[in-house]
């Protein structure tokens, strides 16, 4: 590579669930997590790069021990601490970008030779009155630029804007674009929802085309349905068009190679998933090779290289099946406890054959899942005691499950506790997860609590230690309810005075014709043909702008441009078979396309070719933006707010105390209006100019161009420090 193709390559090292503090009270593992994230910055030392992207989970826990956070502090102060010049500029406004307002390695208080960029994932998100986590921490503390936690605005389902971190290096442009953990199900509902999820662009300019910037989106969620519930995932569908690379974190199994996903029949975009760096379950994915991913892009081109972790315990995962090995009766503990000895020993030899040079006296962990079908089961405890020092997880060597049997049963004949029996099975236990549960067993019995309301207040409770959500939950319910029937009631909407029950059930009914019609909404949108408009603001004078892509329709007045000949548009076109299929993803805006792609592949890389295509924009169907239902709830609030102030003067000139549907109504001024503001990008600070590095010669590697297709969307355009 020249010095010149070297000054333009902006190298990125990619890594995801950390995890550090798992296993901190396990004496033999609670070192684990630590000693692989040290390597992971090691590495990101030896390949000179320029920052480290971290995508969610960096803390194994919502609330980290002191010396979990302790030590944490002390690697990161290590290895990103010094004197050495940081060779790219961040270019877009910083107080919209992080939750410090500023990169930093600006800060001229601190010496920053390493930034690390880091989104939050579900085991370290923030939670609590004031919204904070132990990576607010970090970030407070100078040592990691902390992205992507955006603010979920509005009423029923939420909005959500994404924003891109836009990074320049020489002549390559970047734009990183970062989503912390949200619900699976509900960020599905949004990404389904015409008009909930908004992408920012950066505004072309002669200077500086739009086409120019290469999109990156780093994410913490849910890629394949984990449990029976199929909304608990994010297809890959459901993403924006206009990408060139997805960062997929959560996944825990590491997958080497990058593959493609195709959003139409002329444009795609590449996907890697690191996986975690340390075991933090005993499955068979978590035994897989654990990697971290040199990202490096040059312009237009880009390449990705694995770098296995050497540090990581050897693990080795394996099922067998009594039936096919033991040829004894079912009760001869004996002859069971000699096959599954001599079964550990073997993986025992191989894992210690793993073993790298110098690492050899690190215990390795090792699972078996025996099925037991036709047999009995010794004691896992009593087994495990005669590994004790051979292995670093004697006491779960074992995991015993069964072949469900199911009865047969007549035509059209269903068990009423069919459900609650599979449910309970041991074996599923850490396969169910609790708001399946809930949808599964109370979806037809709860009326004033919604389900997914009561799940998410369970999973704060457990998992986050909030101790007051159960009671917010039901607090919040109950005084909504209370609410519109205290409203209804005093506007006479249910009958005489009294009938409370009436009042109760037609918010109950309301409350379920909002869900059935978000339900329809979000259904239909789907399999919606439309495609986007083309449609755009001025840009303020004197600034350069960001452009908008919006899920549906342009969020302000806006008018259609006309096609034109020199611009090689059509004035419209049937939707491909993608876009239909799709659904709402279909009416995003789309800045590149790809036509051919071909894929080298060589040692320890992954490089994808794409081939410039003519550019320009297509022009398409415009979209009428769906029409937001006008909330109820403020509706309700004034009405009962009239009704209120009535009662109390009917209530002081009477001398009587206000009644329980007046105490009632007084939570409403405890309820907080939605925030529907989208905060636009300002201009911040002139960035400071990068710094200059030579680095050693290293063996060329061929890298891929990306390939550009012809552009459209919907964009708003916003102040932007470009």
């Amino acid at each position: 590579m020249s010095d010149n193709d070297d000054r333009d390559s902006l190298k990125i090292l990619v890594a995801t669930d950390n995890h550090l503090g798992v296993w901190e009270k396990d004496e033999i593992r609670k070192h684990d997590s630590f000693v692989t994230f040290e390597e992971i910055l090691q590495i990101a030392q030896q390949q000179a790069v320029d920052l480290v992207l971290l995508a969610g989970d960096l803390f194994h826990d919502n609330k980290p021990s002191r010396s979990t956070i302790v030590r944490a502090i002390d690697i990161l102060t290590q290895y990103t601490l010094s004197d050495k010049p940081v060779a790219f500029q961040v270019v877009s406004d910083q107080s919209a970008n992080f939750v410090s307002r500023r990169v930093n390695f600006e800060n001229s208080n601190f010496n920053v030779g390493l930034p690390v960029f880091t989104i939050h994932g579900n085991h370290d998100d923030p939670a609590g009155a004031d919204n904070l986590s132990a990576v607010d921490v970090l970030s407070t503390c100078n040592l990691v630029n902390y992205f992507g936690k955006a603010a979920l605005c509005g009423s029923g389902v939420g909005k959500i804007r994404i924003e891109p971190v836009l990074l320049k290096k020489g002549n390559t442009k970047v734009g990183i674009y970062g989503l912390g953990n949200v619900r699976d199900e509900r960020l599905g509902r949004m990404f389904q929802t015409p008009g909930c999820v908004e992408w920012a662009r950066p505004a072309g300019s002669p200077d500086c085309p739009q086409n120019e910037w290469f999109n990156v989106f780093v994410l913490h969620q849910n890629r394949v349905p984990h449990s029976q519930n199929a909304k608990n995932c994010i297809r890959e569908s459901y993403l924006a068009r206009f990408l060139d690379f997805v960062i997929w974190g959560h996944e825990h199994e590491c997958i080497q190679e990058s593959w493609e996903h195709a959003t139409s029949e002329d444009k795609s975009f590449s996907l890697i998933q690191p996986g975690s760096s340390v075991a933090t379950a005993l499955s068979e994915g978590e035994s897989k090779k654990k990697h971290v991913v040199l990202f490096e892009i040059n312009r237009e081109r880009y390449r990705t290289v694995n770098f296995p972790l050497e540090s990581v315990r050897p693990f080795i995962h394996d099922n067998v099946t009594l039936q096919d090995h033991v040829e004894v009766a079912g009760e001869d503990s004996e002859a069971i406890t000699a096959f599954l000895e001599n079964k550990v020993e073997y993986m025992i030899q191989k894992a210690n054959s793993r073993a790298v040079g110098g690492r050899d006296t690190m215990l390795p962990l090792i699972r078996l899942r025996v099925d037991y079908t036709g047999f009995s089961t010794i004691n896992a405890q009593r087994f495990g005691q005669k590994f004790v020092g051979k292995v670093a997880n004697p006491h779960d060597i074992l995991l015993w499950h069964k072949a469900p049997v199911r009865k047969a049963k007549a035509p059209g004949e269903v068990s009423e506790n069919a459900s609650l029996t599979e449910g309970i099975r041991p074996e599923a236990l850490d396969e169910r997860q609790i708001e399946d549960l809930i949808a599964e067993h109370l979806q037809q019995h709860l009326e004033i609590l919604p389900e997914q309301d009561l799940a998410n207040a369970l999973h704060n409770f457990v998992d986050k230690d909030e101790k007051q959500a159960l009671h917010d939950c039901v607090r919040a319910a109950l005084a909504e309810t209370q609410t519109a029937a205290a409203a209804d009631q005093e506007a006479g909407a249910t009958g005489p005075e009294g009938d409370v029950d009436a009042a109760v059930n037609a918010q109950i009914q309301h409350r379920r014709n909002q869900q059935s019609a978000q339900a329809t909404t979000a259904s239909a949108a789907r399999i919606l043909p439309s495609g986007p408009s083309d449609s755009a603001l001025p840009p303020p004078n004197g600034t350069a702008a960001m452009d908008e892509d919006d899920d549906m329709g342009v969020l302000g007045s806006s008018s259609s441009r006309p096609a034109s000949a020199g611009q090689g548009r059509a004035g419209s076109r049937p939707p491909t078979a993608p876009e239909s299929a799709r659904g709402r993803q279909a009416t995003l805006g789309e800045a590149f396309g790809r036509s051919g792609r071909s894929t080298q592949q060589g040692e320890s890389s992954t490089r994808t070719a794409r081939s410039p295509a003519p550019r320009g924009r297509r022009g398409r169907v415009a979209a009428t933006p769906a029409a937001t239902p006008t909330s109820r709830r403020g509706a309700t609030r004034q009405t009962a707010q009239q009704a209120t102030a009535r009662r109390q003067q009917r209530a002081s000139s009477e001398d009587l105390e206000p009644s329980g549907s007046d105490a009632a109504e007084d939570l409403i001024d405890e309820i907080e209006d939605d925030d529907d503001d989208v905060i636009s990008l300002m201009d911040e600070d002139e960035p400071v100019a990068p710094g200059s590095r030579k680095r050693g010669a290293r063996p060329p590697l061929a890298m891929t161009a990306r390939k550009r297709g012809p552009a459209s969307g919907l964009h708003l355009y916003c102040p932007c420090n470009v």
